[in-house]
């Protein structure tokens, strides 16, 4: 009997439980029994789950119980120019996807902001944050709680940084509904996504919340951070990072490449994106933001379950026109603005091997110099594939071809 399958056999007997697999062989050997024992139990095959790349170790941080991997097809995108505050010059864009024509789309408009001279992103706000909730007895308390947060944001910003090297508590927002009170921190956390850093520091700064006033702590998370939730506090306030990209498109280009008008293509987004989105009540006014964040999310090792708040962005469409001119000859502005983007190039999935090469790719893996300048440039590669994602399906819907182009890739 193999190694895996003698611990196999001493989970099936009760012996030992799978998460304590890990004490008593490798990784890789404790993936193997994982592996085996649910072979026994049901009618799945795992060869293609155990045909994993790296050694399991690498992943201890990032999963439990592992039996293996999941493998989703990558490709790239572009390159495609940025003109960012970070990011600058052209870049391939990682995609990891199982989603067939979602590449090609992404790659029509890379190739269509190109012939317009390349997309121009912009960093707006950046800030991780965490919203603990408080009990008071009633609304004097809060009133109080709120005024001392005001006097003492430099305490907890003090208290907050014993935590951490790289975070800083940047303010510290109050709401109040009847006796509870929601604090919500905001932290730099450079080139970090940094959900954990902002949960420590956080932490660390109730406790002198709780020590110097009549609050009590409910919870870590009061729900109003907001974090892996439609929220209409991250679409107004931000979270991560918020980031804008946009692009003049020379009508010529929108022709002759997207075979369709800038007229119909602005008229197609307010109706669709805008008015449609209002009319569904939707967070999100644009097309299939969501698509090009999931893939780039998955591809670097990100918190794939963000996409979320990531999705949570407006597309704008308008024709440009001299002012001189009032015929149709103006040029396509095309613009998305993705409110709570939260991505970081350190830490988590990223050290994973295929997402640190898919980093790589970008050229933003690890600590940027400046701190934080890593993660701006990876906000703003994510908004220019957004637009060139949002660009082409707008106009493969407003000139009808939609459909044909699935038919074609045999989608």
């Amino acid at each position: 009997m193999t190694d895996a399958a003698a611990l196999a056999a001493r989970v099936r007997e009760g012996e030992l439980r799978l998460h304590e697999l890990d004490d008593h062989a490798d990784p890789d050997v404790a993936a193997a029994a994982r592996r085996h024992l649910v072979e026994s139990e049901t009618d799945a095959s795992l060869d293609a789950v155990g045909n994993y790349g790296f050694p399991a170790a690498a992943a201890e941080p990032n999963v439990e119980n592992m039996i293996g991997a999941v493998q989703v097809p990558l490709g790239v995108a572009g390159p495609v120019a940025v003109d960012g505050g970070a990011a600058d010059g052209e870049a391939f864009l990682p995609l990891a996807t199982t989603e067939g024509a979602l590449l090609a789309s992404v790659n029509r408009g890379c190739s269509v902001l190109n012939a317009a001279g390349g997309a121009t992103a912009r960093i707006i706000k950046s800030g991780m944050t965490r919203a603990p909730v408080f009990r008071v007895a009633d609304v004097v308390e809060a009133e109080a709680l709120v005024e001392w947060v005001r006097d003492n944001v430099d305490r907890l910003r003090a208290a907050a940084a014993e935590t951490t090297n790289h975070g800083e508590l940047l303010d510290v927002t109050p709401y109040v509904v009847g006796n509870s009170v929601y604090l919500r921190f905001r932290y730099d956390t450079k080139d970090a996504m940094g959900m954990n850093m902002a949960t420590i520091a956080t932490e660390a700064a109730c406790d002198v919340v709780e020590a110097e006033t009549e609050a009590s702590l409910v919870a870590l998370s009061g729900n109003l951070c907001t974090d892996k939730k439609p929220a209409a506090i991250n679409a107004v306030e931000g979270r991560g990072r918020s980031v804008t990209a946009d692009v003049t498109v020379p009508r010529e280009v929108v022709e002759d490449r997207l075979h369709t008008t800038p007229e119909a293509i602005a008229e197609l987004n307010t109706r669709k994106n805008l008015i449609g989105s209002a009319k569904a009540g939707s967070l999100g006014f644009n097309a299939h933001v969501a698509n090009v964040v999931a893939a780039m999310f998955l591809a670097t090792g990100q918190d794939e379950a963000q996409v979320v708040e990531g999705a949570n962005a407006i597309t704008t469409a308008e024709v440009r026109r001299a002012e001189a001119s009032a015929g149709s000859d103006g040029d396509l502005y095309v613009s998305v603005s993705l409110s709570s983007l939260e991505v970081g190039t350190v830490g988590g999935g990223t050290k994973l091997p295929t997402q640190a090469e898919a980093l790589d790719v970008l050229g933003i893996r690890g600590g940027g110099d400046p701190p934080g300048s890593n993660a701006d440039a990876f906000a703003e590669y994510i908004a220019a594939g957004a637009l060139a994602g949002e660009l082409s399906l707008l106009s493969a819907l407003a000139s009808q071809h939609l459909s044909s182009a699935h038919a074609e890739l045999g989608r």
